[in-house]
């Protein structure tokens, strides 16, 4: 039976020009049987916020031992650190500027409050990728998607400890993710993602919301007084919905339409959940 762990390619890089078809071919030069799957590769360019919550509520539903290979990488060719994070689930290669924020909450106690940098939590370890062996030489100044981590999750891949790849570090860059706010019977949220339907992501999760308890959610002026439970559960004259999504959080829809533009909004707008 084939062990060989899959590796789940996450990037900014769109499906028009060479970076992903290339980045999978340095994978497959070094381990030929390596299995590669696609997340995305739609992330808006530069945008690590939304790969962070895009990878942040996907990667468990990958089998145990995964390799993510996240390039979102703005900084690409500065002092940024490239980076090996290892879970007891899955092993995360990226570059340590937030992007795996969403992994590290499921396993931080508290969350920090601002950006800068966050402790290590004791069951997960990380790795600054200082070994050049493991990379494609000459590095490149603005691909290290080819070069370097995509070299080292396939090296990885191939069962090469995370002690040769890198020095094992004790804090990574941390970028906090707009949390919800609750007062008496009010959760004051926001859009935190638009998906391809313009459905509206925000961030109050599912637990937050009472079972068969009356709501109403609030947005750019307009009111929707019930949950739905499905995109087809709406009244002909509702032409708002809101649900929890698979995500698992609150979303508002257009049935069969696009919320983001009947709204005219975008990431961070406000919503309001009354109880």
């Amino acid at each position: 039976m084939d062990t060989t762990p899959p590796i789940v390619l996450t990037t900014d890089f769109g499906a028009s020009d060479s970076y992903v078809g290339v980045m999978k071919g340095v994978i497959l030069r070094i381990n030929p049987q390596a299995h590669l799957l696609d997340l995305t590769h739609q992330i808006q360019p530069q945008n690590v916020a939304q790969a962070a919550f895009m990878l942040g509520v996907s990667w468990r539903y990958f089998p145990q031992g995964s390799i993510h290979l996240c390039v979102v990488d703005p900084g690409v060719g500065t002092d940024r650190r490239p980076l090996l994070l290892e879970t007891p689930d899955a092993s995360f290669v990226a570059p340590d500027n937030g992007l795996l924020s969403y992994v590290l909450r499921d396993y931080l106690a508290e969350l920090p409050p601002g950006p800068g940098r966050v402790t290590v939590p004791p069951e997960l370890a990380a790795y600054e990728l200082t070994n050049s062996d493991c990379w494609l030489q000459p590095l490149s100044n603005t691909f290290h998607g080819r070069d370097l981590f995509a070299p080292v999750a396939a090296h990885r891949s191939l069962g090469v400890a995370p002690k040769d790849l890198g020095q094992r570090v004790s804090e990574v860059v941390w970028l906090p993710a707009p949390q919800p706010e609750s007062s008496g019977r009010e959760i004051r949220g926001q859009v935190v993602y638009i998906d391809h339907f313009g459905n509206l992501v925000t961030n109050i999760a599912a637990g937050q919301i009472p079972e068969r308890s009356p709501v109403r959610v609030e947005i750019k002026g307009r009111q929707i007084d019930r949950l739905s439970r499905t995109f087809a559960d709406h009244e002909p004259e509702e032409t708002l919905i809101a649900l929890v999504g698979s995500y698992g959080y609150l979303e508002v829809a257009v049935p069969n339409g696009n919320a983001s533009q009947t709204l005219g909004v975008g990431v961070g707008e406000p919503v309001l959940l009354l109880l």
